[in-house]
């Protein structure tokens, strides 16, 4: 009895045990000193009662005492339901508000550099990103932002002065995002971030400055005007699924319609199905999604559209089962993908071809990629490949700036 209370203490200590229901908790503790569990065995208990709970499920609803085979028939149970497509219900599924605070931080320089999520195992058409802002208030659950920077917001002091101390070759095409280390539109011109971030690309015509957003928090926008050079893009997903894990955000109506507003002003605009996901009914909610965009939207307005799904790194996957918030998002096949976790390249690849044919009326007028992706699937997506990812970044930054040159030449509406 000793030895499997200390293989349990073991395995709690290095799990997510806490984050358990205390009747689950005792509920694993009596079955494994009943079965004398491993400690391996002890942890993958607790990590698939993690994941049943957050899920909506109890570990009891799949359990029987089947003699020494009943942890192996509970985890044939779990991973058929874990692989299975979840199912979201259409009653909303918020957190409670949560507590963020706000730093005044002084660095000496702004985070500027390739994509931290770049690989050169996946097809990436090496962006660079700025850090105007650290920490995100959006709770998104699968969002690897408060993995890092948990609940707190950082603003750099100074901002202006120090972004225009980068210095860039005049000589070269930069493509910039802001929304990696946080959501670029949420905080609006706070602290002057927008304003010094627009001058940027004003005296900066060879930068391409994308500013991404599931906000529709636009006004400063659209008082101010603004140069060629910016594209706003908007990360969209069904309202089911913005309702269940994209919490605290703007509704997908009002994305689309700020994205509209910015487009009616001349404003080149863009939008991301990242991360596309996995769920019973999925492909009419995307279908209907970009028939709404096509219906409301003149291609000629648009610079881009980006498809990607759930990709995790092992901090983020224990973070979210600590957290064990109410939440599907990993009710999902995980697999190896180039030393992360996603959906198998057969799910994706029906996915991202589906979305893809839904815009096929806009197939030789806006530049469509795969973010993040194995390079397989671009051939039996979009029918062709890029051979590196150095041609895919010329590519992508040819046809932006192509669209770039056209938009001053857009009818503004008043």
């Amino acid at each position: 009895m000793s030895d499997n209370m200390s293989k349990f203490d073991k395995a709690c200590e290095q799990s997510p045990f806490l984050s358990l229901h205390h009747k689950t908790r005792e509920f694993i503790e009596q079955k494994s000193s009943l079965y004398s569990f491993s400690f391996s065995q002890i942890r993958e208990l607790i990590t698939a009662g993690v994941d049943l709970q957050m899920w909506g499920f109890d570990i009891k609803d799949l359990w029987q005492d089947e003699g020494r085979e009943s942890f192996k028939k509970f985890f044939e149970k779990y991973e058929r339901l874990k692989n299975s497509e979840k199912e979201y219900m259409h009653a909303k599924e918020q957190k409670q508000n949560q507590k963020i605070e706000f730093l005044d931080i002084d660095k000496n320089i702004i985070g500027f550099g390739r994509c931290p999520v770049a690989s050169p195992k996946t097809r990436c058409c090496n962006l660079l990103t700025l850090d105007a802002v650290e920490g995100c208030a959006y709770g998104c659950s699968y969002c690897s932002i408060q993995t890092f920077y948990g609940s707190k917001i950082s603003l750099n002091r100074d901002f202006a002065r120090k972004l225009s101390q980068i210095k860039l070759d005049k000589n070269e095409i930069y493509h910039i995002g802001t929304g990696q280390s946080s959501d670029s539109l949420m905080l609006g011109n706070k602290n002057d971030i927008l304003e010094a971030l627009i001058e940027f690309a004003r005296q900066n015509p060879n930068v391409i400055l994308e500013f991404k957003s599931k906000s529709d928090n636009i006004d400063y926008l659209l008082k101010v005007k603004l140069p060629p050079n910016i594209i706003c893009t908007f990360s969209l997903n069904p309202q089911i699924v913005i309702d269940s894990e994209e919490h605290f955000t703007s509704s997908l109506k009002r994305r689309i319609k700020a994205a509209l507003k910015l487009s009616q002003k001349g404003i080149l605009v863009g939008f991301h199905f990242h991360p596309m996901i996995w769920f019973k009914g999925w492909q009419e909610e995307y279908k209907y999604t970009a028939n709404e965009l096509v219906q409301k939207f003149d291609p000629k307005t648009l610079a881009l559209i980006s498809m990607g799904t759930l990709t995790f790194i092992k901090p983020v996957l224990r973070q979210i089962r600590f957290n064990a918030d109410k939440t599907k998002i990993l009710q999902m096949p995980l697999t190896g993908a180039h030393g992360k976790f996603s959906y198998p390249l057969s799910i994706k690849e029906q996915m991202f071809g589906t979305l893809y044919k839904a815009f096929e009326a806009w197939h030789d007028e806006v530049f469509f990629y795969l973010c993040m992706e194995d390079e397989s699937l671009w051939k039996s997506v979009f029918g062709f490949r890029y051979e590196s990812n150095e041609i895919f970044e010329k590519a992508m930054k040819k046809a932006y700036m192509r669209k770039i040159k056209a938009a001053k030449n857009y009818k503004i509406s008043p």
